[in-house]
């Protein structure tokens, strides 16, 4: 009984600890905000650039050093065009 009670004692407080909600509008992001942005939100935007220029085709593989030398060139591209969106630089750097 007492384990029931410190579970639910638990559960209840997880539940009422506030989450760290973002809303990340890609469409709209600039490279400077990007840059700016914290460490979640930079591996978030590289994870999904990742998946969506491999497209539906290609298998559920993540090469990381691909993955990686991807992310260094855009980084870079960002840098050097801060005011430019991430979807147009993606375009440029990961497009075919």
């Amino acid at each position: 009984m007492k384990f029931a009670c410190a579970l639910l004692t638990a559960a209840a407080m997880l539940a009422a600890a506030p989450a760290r909600a973002v809303v990340l509008d890609l469409s709209t992001m600039s490279c400077k905000q990007f840059v700016e942005s914290g460490p979640d939100e930079i591996k978030m935007v590289l994870t999904w650039m990742d998946g969506w220029y491999k497209g539906d085709s290609d298998d559920a593989i993540i090469d990381t050093e691909v993955f990686v030398e991807n992310a260094k060139k855009f980084g870079t591209y960002c840098a050097a065009h801060p005011t430019i969106s991430i979807v147009t630089a993606a375009e440029k750097v990961l497009g075919d």
